[in-house]
């Protein structure tokens, strides 16, 4: 049964469960409300809850372990040969689930019959172009082992996909019976429910926790297999960034982390100082008509895409700054420059520190500002010396998102910057961060096996921890204001 369907059967349980609990405890009062415990809508919502989100968890786990365990269950079909041919198992993996997802879209698009995908064989069938008649493009030929793995796949995963709705439909309708069963005028259903949210938001913070956990660890994995292939010493303290597939590379991060930092630091130039100043003109000095048209205004910015101000960047921006700057005062001649990126990513990042600071600001107790303004201060001295000292942890955490994002951009730094990886001063001259030669080093017909590729995994790691560096200083700040004002 396909995954949709079952959340549609669950949902109807569900509603159902609700309509009979409820139904069930009005019954058992005799109609009565005021006899029960709790509200006759918390009834309905205990057996809702024990019917969706058992099956529901269930569901989910089966989702993430069911490809893993049919991977395994196929991983003896495919031959060294091909894995060293392929460069990892994981990749090899990678394209016999392609192919299996191929070979189930042509059969429900009529292509093939069921048991012609079950039969197919490369010596008598090209399967690429097969495929591709609907749609399913695939890098190379399909080997013969890959496609023998692809099938066997296939069948192992529709006996799982049956197991999986009869194991979840199962367990839903015994849920509901067993809530049902329970349903009576006594039964304390409040408290069963809230225990139940308590529960669902304990676990929804468990599986942020678990995520990030598992980023790291997967990070980690492939960062230790790229240093026992590159020094780690060349690679953190390389001033040189020449990456070469066919061997003979300089891999440093110096660089990068140069260019990342440099065009991060021009952003926040711009946009701390706009976007704060903003915030505490909406937030203490405009009228409310003139608020209500300034903030949405400022926030429209947040919802277009990089993409566009790439191009906004390499179209008019850049060709400004070279003509009327960089070219006059000797300093380049080049559109892409770190000048160029900066001021862009700026812009896109004042909706980020405007509207959180703005909405912090607001914050503020009303008791604090009177009182400031009954010891005779200015409303000037007022947000100086009270409002904004009050608002800092806010303020701090709006400029960490705005950092974060900046260190995180991609599209803007490919149009507006370049790709030159380089050591200068010059505002004015091509750089690049971090993440465009992370996407550089994952695109196109890459070695996987190579540090050229897993160099990549190593300059997502340092990302995350610079990241985490910023935010154990703002926490540092946050908590130095706070003893001071509070």
């Amino acid at each position: 049964m396909p995954l949709f369907w079952i959340i549609v059967l669950l949902i109807v349980l569900g509603a159902v469960g609700y309509v009979i609990g409820r139904r069930k405890a009005m019954s058992s009062a005799g109609g009565d409300s005021r006899v029960l415990h709790s509200l006759p809508g918390y009834y309905g919502a205990n057996v809702a809850m024990l019917t969706l989100v058992p099956a529901l968890l269930v569901l989910a786990v089966w989702l993430v372990v069911q490809p893993m365990l049919v991977g395994n269950a196929i991983s003896h079909l495919i031959p060294e040969r091909v894995v060293e041919e392929v460069g990892s198992r994981d990749l090899v993996l990678g394209e016999v689930r392609r192919v299996a997802d191929g070979l189930d879209q042509a059969v429900a698009q009529g292509a093939l019959g069921r048991d012609e995908a079950r039969s197919l064989s490369t010596e008598v069938t090209n399967v690429r172009d097969r495929l591709a008649e609907v749609g399913v493009a695939l890098g190379s030929d399909v080997r013969p082992e890959v496609l023998q793995a692809a099938q066997r796949y296939r069948e192992l995963t529709a006996s799982a996909n049956v197991a999986r709705a009869f194991v979840v439909l199962l367990l839903a309708a015994l849920g509901l019976a067993y809530a049902y069963v329970k349903t009576h005028q006594e039964f304390r259903a409040r408290n069963s429910v809230e225990h139940g949210i308590l529960a669902i938001l304990l676990l929804a913070s468990t599986i942020a926790i678990l995520t990030t956990l598992g980023i790291v660890l997967s990070m980690l994995s492939e960062t230790f297999r790229f240093f026992d292939l590159y020094p780690w010493q060349q690679f953190f303290f390389g001033l040189e960034w020449r990456p070469s597939f066919e061997g003979g590379s300089e891999l440093g991060l110096i660089p990068l982390l140069w260019g990342t930092l440099y065009i991060s630091l021009i952003a926040l130039l711009v946009s701390v100082p706009i976007g704060l100043f903003a915030a505490v003109y909406m937030a203490e000095y405009a009228s409310k008509r003139v608020r209500s048209v300034a903030k949405p205004m400022i926030e429209i910015l947040a919802g277009i895409p990089t993409i566009v101000y790439g191009l906004f960047a390499l179209i008019t921006v850049g060709p400004l700054l070279r003509d009327y700057f960089a070219e006059p005062l000797g300093l380049g001649t080049s559109s892409s420059s770190v000048m160029t990126a900066g001021i862009v990513m700026g812009i896109m990042l004042i909706p980020f520190v405007s509207s959180l600071s703005d909405d912090i600001i607001n914050a503020v107790p009303q008791s604090l500002r009177d009182g400031s303004y009954g010891l005779g201060a200015t409303q000037s001295e007022t947000v100086k010396q009270v409002i904004l000292p009050a608002a800092l942890p806010g303020i701090v955490g709006a400029v960490l998102l705005a950092a974060s994002r900046a260190i995180g951009e991609t599209m803007i730094v490919v149009l507006g910057a370049g790709a030159a990886a380089r050591l200068s001063l010059n505002p004015f001259e091509a750089m690049t961060t971090v993440t465009v030669k992370i996407v550089g080093q994952l695109t196109g017909d890459t070695d996987f096996s190579s540090p050229e590729a897993l160099v990549a995994f190593a300059l997502g790691l340092t990302l995350f921890v610079i990241t985490l560096g910023l935010n154990v200083f703002a926490l540092f700040i946050v908590r130095k204001y706070r003893e001071q004002y509070e």
